[in-house]
């Protein structure tokens, strides 16, 4: 006869319940939010692509540049998640707004400092990626008019950091999707209809970044007006969100470099080797997708509960999303290995490119489990304002990972062991990140850290 849960087994589950609930609501609007973003490029390549090989190989270049310029500038999303979260949890909804203005203020400064800083180097930027002489007028062109949008993008990403802070990742959502649908129109409208080419494709894009960061805005100006919030920017505010982004930044920036250094052995390789290690790396990024929003869900969830004082249910939700986490990676793993056969095709018919994809796949397959945890714990010690240890991390998986990769060339290793290299930088990070979600040190509690 089976016996009855105990009265600390009924908690438990209850706990988990709740926390999955809380995941669930935040984390599927995020995923589809992460989805949308990346859209926009690729209906600018679609568009572009009927102007010629000239104006899209142009757009293969600026398009980095810019993603680039924004990309190193998410922490103003992360930083504003975790300081607005904690004052949620704190009860405090004036003064998370109040933090959320200061990201938004100083998304404004920092994207009139890439624009002065584009406009001008545009041409010298793009003579760095060897563009062709046939290419670089229209780089130059997409990327100086594209560069005007980017003030409009990081001020997305700090609206949305106050929304997702606020425990809002459906807004978001919506208006990732109405961007992209407004960038499609405003393209075809513009290159087509009004025959801009390729600087119309610009155009589009920056009318809708710039809609989007509006939409943003009017939300945030609305909450901050219900609950008396101050809208003017405050020096003290932004200069501790700076400095608060700051560990994020090298954070960020070491990753990045982990990824250059990846993309540049593969180059050295081989075009064969460099070929199938793109369509590795556009897998990756999309599977990071769906991890990274288990990630935003912890980030909110762990500063509202760290913020109102409850370090024992920022724990228990830590351990539960690490749960999801490793179930979301062996999900991945497992359908990397069974749609192989079918997705691969689709991106090349090149049956040396196949043939030298298809082991190093398995191994992006073995270690999804693993990219899960790291995942969870980078969102958990994000939304618990560890940006420091963060940082050190993050440095220190680098320095590891740099020496190991560069040295698989020499050592006449091929795309399987980069990608084992890669293998080995996921495994750092998931060792030092396990270590200090063990020590319990991020477990500061208040409404500030």
């Amino acid at each position: 006869m089976k016996q009855a849960p105990t009265a600390p087994e009924n908690d438990r589950r209850i706990s988990r319940r709740r926390h999955d609930r809380e995941i669930v609501s935040l984390a599927v609007p995020a995923f589809g939010a992460l989805v949308a973003e990346p859209l926009f490029v690729m209906a600018d390549s679609a568009i572009v692509g009927h102007l010629g090989t000239p104006q899209l190989a142009g757009l293969g270049i600026a398009a980095p540049l810019l993603t680039t310029a924004v990309s190193i500038f998410v922490f103003l999303a992360y930083a504003t998640t975790a300081a607005v979260s904690r004052r949620v949890g704190a009860g405090d909804l004036r003064a998370a707004i109040r933090q959320g203005m200061d990201g938004i203020w100083l998304a404004l400064f920092l994207g009139a400092v890439v624009v002065a800083t584009v406009l001008p180097s545009a041409p010298w930027l793009v003579g760095l990626f060897g563009a062709s002489d046939t290419a670089a007028p229209y780089a130059v062109a997409y990327l100086r008019i594209s560069a005007l949008g980017i003030p409009a993008m990081l001020v997305v990403l700090a609206s949305t950091g106050v929304l997702r802070g606020l425990q809002n990742t459906r807004t978001p959502l919506y208006v990732a999707i109405g961007g992209f649908a407004a960038n499609g129109v405003l393209n075809v409208g513009l290159v087509y209809g009004a025959g801009l080419g390729i600087a119309g494709s610009a155009w589009g894009t920056v009318i809708a970044q710039f809609g989007m960061a509006a939409v943003y805005l009017l939300v945030v100006v609305r909450g901050a007006r219900r609950h008396q919030a101050s809208l003017r920017p405050d020096l003290a505010g932004i200069r501790n969100s700076a400095q608060a982004g700051v560990p994020l930044l090298v954070r960020t920036l070491s990753l990045r470099a982990v990824l250059m250094i990846a993309t540049a052995v593969a180059a050295r390789l081989g075009d064969v080797d460099i070929a199938a290690h793109q369509i590795i790396l556009s897998l990756w990024n999309l599977m990071a997708f769906a991890l990274d929003a288990i990630a935003i869900a912890g980030q909110a969830i762990i500063g509202r509960y760290l913020g109102a004082d409850d370090a024992k249910g920022a724990k228990q939700a830590c351990r539960r999303m690490v749960e999801w986490g490793v179930a979301f990676g062996v999900l991945l793993g497992l359908l990397v290995v069974a749609a192989r056969p079918l997705f691969v095709p689709l991106f090349t018919s090149d049956h040396t490119v196949q043939h030298t994809l298809t082991p190093a796949l398995l191994v992006v397959a073995l270690i999804q489990p693993v990219a899960g945890v790291v995942f969870v714990l980078d969102g958990v010690l994000m939304g618990a304002g560890d940006g420091p240890y963060l940082a050190r991390a993050m440095v220190v998986t680098l320095v590891v990972f740099a020496p190991v990769a560069l040295l698989v060339p020499p050592l006449g290793g091929g795309l399987t062991a980069l990608w084992w290299a890669m293998a080995l930088m996921m495994a750092v990070r998931m060792l030092t990140l396990g270590r200090r979600a063990r020590s319990g040190r991020w477990l500061v509690t208040g409404a500030m850290r």
